[in-house]
Formats: structure tokens, sequence, C-alpha cells
């Protein structure tokens, strides 16, 4: 048995040691928001954050996570005013929108640990997350909108 923190809830996995944990979130929790795409950590569809850090659920075994705190789109925030979540609507970075999960955790994560934030920076974290439609320059216009709303500086530029 693994013991987890999903969300901020302690939560147990009774199966197979071997399950990756976008199956246990997916199946067993039924937390749906964290996507499937590829199952091989190509694009980053399933990205949640373990520790704090974002992660790949999809290669990742639930029973390596014990004790594991985890966060999913879903645990991200309560009203989802996450300045990433704010952003993203602000400027409607969402086109199919199935990616899209999987780039705010990405991009919380960036966020969540600079103040400020440049197109080296975004390019270089973001590019573990595919879009198939193609809105990047949506995707890090919200970045820098949800950094400056972060830090409290008004320098966020719409790309």
């Amino acid at each position: 048995m693994v013991k987890l923190v999903i969300n901020g809830e302690e939560r147990q996995f009774d199966g197979d040691q071997d399950t990756p944990l976008l199956w246990v979130l997916r199946d067993e929790m039924g937390l749906t928001g964290t996507k499937f795409g590829c199952g091989i950590a190509a694009c980053g569809a399933c990205t949640v954050h373990i520790d704090g850090a974002p992660s790949f659920a999809c290669v990742t075994p639930v029973g390596v996570l014990e004790g594991a705190k985890i966060t999913t789109i879903e645990g991200l925030s309560e009203n989802g005013d996450h300045p990433v979540q704010e952003a993203w609507r602000d400027l409607n970075v969402a086109q199919c929108g199935y990616c899209q999960a999987g780039q705010v955790m990405q991009a919380a994560a960036l966020v969540d640990q600079y103040d400020t934030v440049t197109d080296e920076d975004i390019d270089a974290v973001m590019s573990a997350n595919l879009c198939r439609c193609g809105t990047y320059p949506r995707i890090r216009a919200a970045v820098k909108q949800a950094a400056a709303a972060k830090s409290g500086t008004k320098e966020a530029e719409a790309q």
C-alpha cells in the first residue's frame, strides 16, 4: 500500500506498485483533469507537481511516491485563481484545450519558483509540454502575465 497526499488530502493506493501515477489519479482517485497524451513522457499533457516539482505522471510508478505530496490541476487553486489560471483565461490561451492542464501545471511551477521570467526561461521549461494547436505565443504571454501578477509588477507583455 502506498500513502500519498493528493491535493492536500491523504489517500492510499493498494494496487500494483508499478502502476503509473496517471492511472491512479484518473482511474482510482477520479481526478480526470490530468490527461493521457503519449505515455512516454514526450508531450507533457500529464504534468502534475510531485513535492512541488513538475513531473510526468504517465511514467512515474506510484510505488516510488510513498508520502509524496501530489498536486493536480484540480488542486492547483481551490477557486481557480492561481496567477497562471487567471492569465490563461485573460489571454484565451486554450484552443482545443487538451494539453492545457499540463501546460498550466508546468507554467505554475515556473511562476511559483521565480518572480520574473525571460523568454529563455519560458522556452527552457515549457518546451517539455507540446501543444498541437500551436498556442505558444499565448502561452508565453500568459506565463509573463502570471509572473508579473505574482510579483506585483506591471511588466506582463502580451504577444
